[in-house]
Protein backbone atom coordinates (compact mmCIF):
# COMPACT_ATOMS: atom_id res chain seq x y z
CA UNK A 1 0.00 0.00 0.00
CA UNK A 2 1.41 3.35 -1.04
CA UNK A 3 1.87 5.97 1.64
CA UNK A 4 0.47 9.43 0.95
CA UNK A 5 3.01 12.22 0.97
CA UNK A 6 2.58 15.55 2.71
CA UNK A 7 5.13 17.13 0.40
CA UNK A 8 2.59 19.19 -1.58
CA UNK A 9 1.25 20.81 1.59
CA UNK A 10 4.76 21.63 2.74
CA UNK A 11 5.65 23.19 -0.60
CA UNK A 12 2.44 25.26 -0.46
CA UNK A 13 3.35 26.53 3.02
CA UNK A 14 6.88 27.21 1.76
CA UNK A 15 5.70 29.33 -1.16
CA UNK A 16 3.09 31.21 0.87
CA UNK A 17 5.67 31.92 3.55
CA UNK A 18 8.10 33.14 0.92
CA UNK A 19 5.55 35.59 -0.45
CA UNK A 20 4.80 36.92 3.02
CA UNK A 21 8.49 37.14 3.87
CA UNK A 22 9.31 38.92 0.62
CA UNK A 23 6.45 41.42 0.48
CA UNK A 24 5.10 42.09 3.96
CA UNK A 25 8.03 41.81 6.37
CA UNK A 26 10.14 44.45 4.57
CA UNK A 27 7.27 46.93 4.86
CA UNK A 28 7.09 46.37 8.62
CA UNK A 29 10.86 46.64 8.94
CA UNK A 30 10.87 49.88 6.96
CA UNK A 31 8.10 51.41 9.05
CA UNK A 32 9.07 50.24 12.53
CA UNK A 33 12.82 50.04 11.96
CA UNK A 34 13.50 53.22 10.01
CA UNK A 35 10.57 55.53 9.26
CA UNK A 36 9.16 55.86 12.78
CA UNK A 37 12.46 55.92 14.74
CA UNK A 38 14.09 58.42 12.36
CA UNK A 39 11.06 60.68 12.36
CA UNK A 40 10.24 60.30 8.66
CA UNK A 41 6.68 59.46 9.68
CA UNK A 42 4.72 60.22 12.81
CA UNK A 43 4.92 57.16 15.06
CA UNK A 44 1.58 55.77 16.25
CA UNK A 45 0.97 55.73 19.97
CA UNK A 46 0.87 52.54 21.99
CA UNK A 47 -2.86 52.93 22.56
CA UNK A 48 -3.61 53.29 18.85
CA UNK A 49 -1.50 50.24 17.99
CA UNK A 50 -3.22 48.18 20.69
CA UNK A 51 -6.62 49.32 19.42
CA UNK A 52 -5.56 48.18 15.96
CA UNK A 53 -4.30 44.81 17.23
CA UNK A 54 -7.61 44.16 19.00
CA UNK A 55 -9.41 44.06 15.63
CA UNK A 56 -10.02 40.47 14.46
CA UNK A 57 -8.85 41.05 10.88
CA UNK A 58 -5.59 42.59 12.11
CA UNK A 59 -5.06 39.61 14.41
CA UNK A 60 -5.48 37.26 11.46
CA UNK A 61 -3.02 39.35 9.46
CA UNK A 62 -0.46 39.28 12.27
CA UNK A 63 -0.97 35.54 12.69
CA UNK A 64 -0.23 34.99 9.00
CA UNK A 65 2.71 37.40 9.22
CA UNK A 66 4.19 35.33 12.05
CA UNK A 67 3.32 31.77 11.04
CA UNK A 68 3.88 31.43 7.30
CA UNK A 69 7.51 32.65 7.32
CA UNK A 70 8.22 30.05 10.03
CA UNK A 71 7.14 27.28 7.67
CA UNK A 72 9.13 28.90 4.86
CA UNK A 73 12.19 28.85 7.11
CA UNK A 74 11.62 25.25 8.17
CA UNK A 75 11.28 24.00 4.60
CA UNK A 76 14.22 26.03 3.28
CA UNK A 77 16.52 25.04 6.12
CA UNK A 78 15.48 21.39 5.91
CA UNK A 79 16.39 21.20 2.25
CA UNK A 80 19.58 23.20 2.78
CA UNK A 81 20.74 20.55 5.22
CA UNK A 82 19.31 17.64 3.26
CA UNK A 83 20.54 18.59 -0.21
CA UNK A 84 23.29 21.10 0.44
CA UNK A 85 25.10 19.45 3.32
CA UNK A 86 23.98 15.90 2.46
CA UNK A 87 22.68 15.16 5.96
CA UNK A 88 20.27 12.56 4.61
CA UNK A 89 20.64 10.17 7.52
CA UNK A 90 19.05 12.74 9.89
CA UNK A 91 16.08 13.59 7.65
CA UNK A 92 13.42 12.42 10.13
CA UNK A 93 15.03 14.25 13.06
CA UNK A 94 15.43 17.43 11.02
CA UNK A 95 11.83 17.15 9.82
CA UNK A 96 10.48 16.86 13.36
CA UNK A 97 12.70 19.60 14.78
CA UNK A 98 12.16 22.19 12.07
CA UNK A 99 8.49 21.67 11.32
CA UNK A 100 7.83 21.08 15.00
CA UNK A 101 9.47 24.43 15.71
CA UNK A 102 7.31 26.07 13.06
CA UNK A 103 4.17 24.52 14.56
CA UNK A 104 5.26 25.55 18.05
CA UNK A 105 5.96 29.12 16.90
CA UNK A 106 2.61 29.23 15.13
CA UNK A 107 0.87 28.01 18.25
CA UNK A 108 2.68 30.58 20.38
CA UNK A 109 1.76 33.38 17.96
CA UNK A 110 -1.87 32.24 18.00
CA UNK A 111 -1.91 32.08 21.79
CA UNK A 112 -0.37 35.52 22.20
CA UNK A 113 -2.70 37.10 19.65
CA UNK A 114 -5.73 35.37 21.18
CA UNK A 115 -4.92 36.51 24.75
CA UNK A 116 -4.20 40.18 23.97
CA UNK A 117 -6.61 42.14 26.12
Amino acid sequence: MARESNEASLWALFSAGGVVAAFLIPVHLLLFGLAFPLGWLHAPSYESLMALVRMPLVRIYLFVLCSLPLFHWAHRFRYALYDGLQVKHLNEVIFVLFYGGAVLGTGLAGYLLWTIA
